[in-house]
């Protein structure tokens, strides 16, 4: 797919806050090659090399952007190294960034797609700077992508991505399912990796997960829901798509003493 409007929006995800230069200098390239260009702050946010964290943020977001939207992500503790900047065009959007697990959750959830080894340096911005790949090589690989430049201009289709652990649940005991915490918001809800379609009879059934031998069998609609009480763990479906563990006013991942990467059994 190409682009070639030079209206495009290219959003930016980032692990590098804002009270430094860097998320400004990438836009500053953007819009040297692009000026037409839409540029849509995702979240600068991340913890510092928090892969998974990037991960999930654009799980969560890709979905609500147009067709034709270049989403540059930069959370890149590998920069400088033998790690690879890749172009993947996916979902009717394209992705551009390192290549360390940071897009595989799209893509696995997708399907299809090809993803591409960005090997062509008359893209990059000169001299490149070993340790600012988001300024002198992602920013210019989205700048010329959205100004029409065609996928296949940037380098060759690979078929091996570095890939993030699989969201699939796995089937257990009789009766039960294992997940895992993927992701704790600022809040403190526990993200689960069922998804809220696949196990919507779980919310109505009475089922209930177990996190650290505590378990949640209180099922809500919305957080401020009447039934039930402020100190109580509940399972909620979440904005995301996915069962999240939450309680009212207070952190359940301090609650449950949980981490992102927890097991979580689900019992029906």
């Amino acid at each position: 797919m190409a682009i070639g409007n030079q209206q495009s929006v290219i959003t930016l995800l980032t692990d590098f806050g804002t009270e430094d230069y860097f998320v400004g200098a990438m836009k500053g390239v953007i819009l040297s090659a692009n000026p037409a260009v839409q540029i849509v702050d995702i979240t600068h946010d991340i913890p510092p090399q928090d892969i998974h964290a990037a991960a999930f943020n654009l799980l969560a977001t890709y979905q609500d952007f147009p067709a034709g939207t270049i989403h540059l992500a930069v959370v890149d503790p590998g920069v400088g190294s033998i790690r690879r900047p890749v172009l993947i065009d996916c979902a009717g959007q394209f992705f551009v960034g390192p290549d360390n697990g940071l897009f595989s959750w799209i893509c696995q959830r997708e399907g299809n797609y090809v993803a591409r080894h960005v090997t062509n340096d008359k893209f990059f911005r000169q001299p490149k700077s070993r340790t600012f790949h988001g300024r002198d090589v992602f920013a210019p690989v989205a700048a010329a992508l959205s100004n029409g430049t065609r996928p296949e201009e940037f380098g060759a289709a690979i078929n091996d991505l570095v890939s993030l652990e699989s969201l699939k649940t796995k089937v257990g005991n009789v009766g039960q399912v294992a997940g895992l915490i993927i992701h704790i918001d600022r809040f403190g809800n526990c993200i689960t990796n069922f998804t809220a379609n696949e196990f919507a009879n779980t919310l109505k059934r009475g089922s209930k997960l177990l996190v650290n031998e505590t378990e949640i069998t209180s099922v809500r609609e919305f957080f401020a829901e009447a039934a039930g009480s402020d100190g109580e763990l509940f399972m909620i479906k979440g904005s995301a798509g996915f069962i999240e563990i939450a309680i009212r006013n207070a952190s359940a991942a301090e609650v449950l003493k949980a981490e992102r990467g927890q097991p979580v059994i689900l019992v029906e």
